[in-house]
């Protein structure tokens, strides 16, 4: 079973040096548990943060050389595709630059596949694999998934390996240029609308503004509601 690590351009946040984050780190000791080869996944300009986990236990890293500023997720998806993975695990945000938190979520909509988070454990089955999600309080919830996956470490997963620098040298880093460069695009490109003017809710709010009903039947309550949010143009 070949399982895929997605790394991202993180930097330490005293000294700025590039770095893999915990997260990412985490996601990699729980794709070590399955066994097989556990391949990372970078897009980006400078891969001296990613390349630093080989020397945690990564087998092998994929750089999909993008220019600074690139959005990553069409080429991880390319990649993905490419080298038949159904199942990629993901720390919870990069460190030190974008952290959105946004690509494995995207990633996983541009693919189709099934996304779970706040994961402390997976394990294979005869169907596909079962993750196991942290929830409040200490509790967990076991999850069964046949499809493709993308799993979010939680910061309750099993603690990173021990680095070694003969390990990190000894690792393969593997460079491709991405094969659909015209669907690339800068990262900070947002789609422009209209101004909206906001319902003035937080105001209202303040001055106690609105109809107080007491016992109201369901007809009357959800009438009142309706009229409230009309009045406050949060609803046309």
């Amino acid at each position: 079973m070949r399982i895929a690590l997605l790394l991202s351009a993180s930097r330490h946040p005293v000294s700025g040096r590039p770095v893999p984050t915990r997260g990412e780190l985490q996601a990699l000791a729980l794709a070590r548990t399955l066994g097989g080869e556990v391949v990372g996944l970078f897009a980006g300009a400078d891969p001296a943060g990613p390349t630093q986990a080989l020397g945690h236990g990564l087998d092998h890293l994929v750089h999909l050389r993008l220019p600074e500023g690139t959005d990553p997720v069409p080429a991880l998806a390319e990649a993905v595709r490419a080298d038949g993975f159904s199942l990629a695990l993901a720390g919870p945000r990069s460190v030190g630059g974008d952290e959105t938190g946004l690509v494995p979520y995207r990633l996983a909509g541009r693919l189709g596949w099934e996304i779970a988070a706040g994961i402390v454990a997976v394990a294979r089955t005869s169907a596909g694999v079962e993750v196991t999600e942290a929830l409040p309080r200490g509790a967990r919830r076991v999850l069964a998934s046949a499809r493709p996956l993308i799993a979010i470490a939680h910061a309750g997963a099993p603690a990173p390996a021990p680095y070694a620098y003969a390990q990190e040298r000894r690792g393969r880093v593997e460079r491709r240029e991405p094969a659909a460069p015209d669907e690339m695009h800068p990262s900070g490109m947002v789609e422009e609308r209209p101004l909206r003017r906001r319902a003035p809710i937080v105001a209202d709010a303040a001055t106690g503004a609105g109809t107080r009903l007491v016992g109201p039947t369901p007809e009357e309550a959800a009438r009142a509601v309706l009229a409230e949010l009309r009045r406050i143009r949060a609803i046309p």
